[in-house]
């Protein structure tokens, strides 16, 4: 008989957990409702690294995302959505608790947000109080390979594929072909065709399991999440996906070479600038962005056979869908390789939904949303009961309407050093933890390569946006230690 999977915590971790599964037993008691039949079912799709290069926000005209673009023609796409925090595990969180970093602590990677906010209510745990069958595959929350102290939140699922504490991303067989045989800078920045069909990449798993969960019956509706986790480095997909992108062909980005001659000098230590020269050096940039594209193909055709498995379904009339990216990614714009600032590359991110009876087809919305409106969003389509502590605002007068008048910037924050950006339909206003600035004016300079915050003619729109950084910034939550690693024994 095989053995089942189990865990050995230290204190602190068993209270963690412990302490996320009594608050959703307190929240499903308090509530005691169960969902109607005719509930809408939500699809919750989230890719890792996505910036706006896909076909319908036309961010590069080589790339090829056919599947992405039908969704979007169903649907509300946001142009101009930004993250919480242009790295995983914060915009993630912040996501799945509806509260930004400066409130929860959570900045950075190595910050498990249970032990700062054991008490929180995670937008699955939502649905689950509300009757709602609640299960997802793939990276939702962040997992980081190969920590193992980096884990799922369990309480927030009844079914989780490969399973709620199971590792993911080191089943991939693509990163286990030797790195001598692929074309790269290092074992991170890597990237390269592999002869490997779609179904045996880790995306391709997690997407077959998602489609067998839509062929089955279901009596409640359903909340399901599929995380993939391409586009993120390193860009191994198989090699259909590279043959659509010659390297001799690809258009690489638009880049300043003296970009970074008006930005305040603490920008200057953010930047990746010695991956990007040794890119170029090493004659890789071309083959680098073929990869990120050809990783977006991939990407896309998941997101192709997760759609085509709705439609076939009974469910497709009855299901909301939301598709975001927890953040974007620079390939050389300023001169940066790599996430982690507050420059459009890395906050600006794709967000769609598509609400039956709700959003009309081929609608598109150029008001400056954030990632921290999607858990209200679908509180209201769905019709669950409000939650005072969430700090995003519902988009649903939005999907109704795309030109209806909205005030709310977004807010983006980083955590080396911390430090904070509010992007408004025009502007972009960031404050670094020095006191310097930047200011960026997208209806001339979408590129951001002239930064006007020294400009005394500018200073009342710096003040009206600095009303919007935050007014408290939360200590640090507590990071990872040995002390609580999961020990983790399979069959």
């Amino acid at each position: 008989m095989n053995r089942r999977e189990f865990i050995k915590l230290t204190t602190a971790s068993a209270m963690t957990l412990a302490l996320s599964h009594c608050s959703y037993e307190k929240e499903r008691d308090k509530l005691k409702k169960e969902a109607p039949k005719d509930a809408p079912n939500v699809l919750f799709i989230v890719l890792d690294d996505l910036n706006d290069w896909i076909g319908c926000m036309g961010g590069h005209p080589d790339v090829k995302t056919p599947h992405l673009d039908r969704l979007a023609q169903r649907g509300v796409l946001f142009t101009n959505a930004h993250c919480t925090a242009s790295l995983c595990n914060p915009s993630r969180v912040s996501v799945l608790t509806g509260l930004q970093p400066s409130t929860t602590g959570v900045y950075d990677n190595s910050q498990p947000f249970r032990l700062a906010r054991p008490e929180a209510v995670t937008l699955p745990q939502h649905f689950m109080a509300h009757g709602y069958c609640v299960s997802g595959a793939g990276k939702i929350f962040h997992i980081s390979r190969p920590d193992p102290d980096s884990w799922n939140d369990p309480g927030s699922w009844h079914k989780y594929f490969p399973s709620k504490l199971k590792e993911i991303k080191s089943n991939d067989p693509a990163l286990k072909i030797p790195l001598s045989d692929k074309v790269s800078t290092d074992s991170y920045h890597a990237w390269g065709a592999v002869d490997l069909e779609d179904d045996e990449i880790v995306d391709g798993i997690f997407t077959n399991w998602a489609v067998e969960v839509l062929g089955q019956k279901h009596d409640n509706p359903f909340f399901l999440g599929l995380g993939l986790i391409r586009p993120h480095l390193p860009w191994y997909v198989p090699r259909k996906y590279f043959e659509i992108y010659s390297p001799d062909k690809v258009i690489l980005p638009n880049v300043n070479e003296g970009d970074l001659d008006d930005v305040p000098p603490i920008c200057r230590k953010i930047v990746n600038s010695e991956v990007f020269k040794k890119i170029i050096k090493s004659n890789q940039w071309k083959l680098a962005v073929s990869g990120y594209l050809a990783s977006i193909s991939f990407a896309d055709a998941m997101i192709g056979k997760i759609l085509d498995a709705l439609d076939a379904s009974p469910y497709a009339e009855n299901t909301m869908i939301v598709l975001w990216s927890d953040h974007g990614y620079h390939l050389g714009e300023k001169l940066h390789w790599g996430k982690f600032t507050l420059w459009e590359e890395a906050t600006n991110v794709p967000l769609i939904f598509v609400a039956p009876g709700i959003t009309e087809l081929g609608g598109r919305c150029t008001r400056s949303v954030s990632l921290i409106d999607i858990y209200p969003t679908l509180i209201d389509l769905c019709g669950l009961a409000p939650r005072d502590e969430l700090e995003g605002r519902s988009l649903l007068p939005l999907l109704k309407d795309p030109s209806s008048a909205w005030n709310y910037p977004a807010k983006t924050t980083i955590p080396r050093p911390r430090s904070h950006s509010i992007r408004s339909e025009r502007w972009r206003y960031s404050r670094y933890n020095d006191g310097t600035e930047e200011l960026y004016d997208h209806e001339v300079d979408e590129l951001e390569w002239t930064n006007l915050a020294s400009r005394p003619e500018y200073a009342v729109v710096k003040e009206e946006l600095a009303q919007w950084l935050p007014k408290v910034n939360a200590p640090g939550a507590p990071t990872k230690s040995s002390k609580s690693i999961f020990r983790i024994f399979q069959n």
